[in-house]
């Protein structure tokens, strides 16, 4: 089974971006689209305190005709934040994500943020598993086993 720890380290960018509570949301939205990201954290004192996501800002300021360069992050952001262990499988951050309707994980050790895990990274590594499995399947049925 992997790890939050090999998930990690698969993907290509090992910086979490994350913003102040105090931050407006347009900064926040700023910031998503330059990263090409769909969340940040939200951090206080070296702290994650909330998670502010791209729904966040379509149902807490676009449809209620707010203004986001005048509404700070904090009022909009999810909090408390679910969180997982590196030591935590890719399975079990699967099950909580689709039970708690999840995108993000951020990954903490030692009280320490250490990465963010999105259900794409999940899903990228649970195909390439399978991948892995149909092959090892193809070449027991043609006999080219080595």
């Amino acid at each position: 089974m992997t790890t939050v720890t090999e998930i990690l380290k698969g993907k290509p960018e090992a910086v979490t971006h994350t913003i102040s509570p105090g931050a407006s949301v347009f900064e926040a939205v700023k910031l998503m689209a330059l990263k090409n990201i769909g969340a940040l954290l939200v951090v206080e004192a070296g702290k994650v305190v909330g998670i502010v996501t791209e729904r966040d800002y379509a149902r807490k300021i676009a449809l209620l005709e707010r203004v986001s360069k005048d509404t700070p992050v904090s009022e909009i952001m999810s909090s408390p934040v679910m969180y997982v262990h590196p030591q935590q499988t890719c399975e079990e951050c699967m099950a909580l994500m689709t039970e708690n309707r999840l995108r993000h994980l951020p990954v903490i050790s030692a009280g320490e943020l250490v990465g963010l895990i999105s259900i794409g990274d999940l899903v990228k590594d649970i195909i390439s598993q399978q991948r892995f499995i149909i092959e090892q399947l193809e070449h027991y049925i043609a006999g080219d086993l080595a």
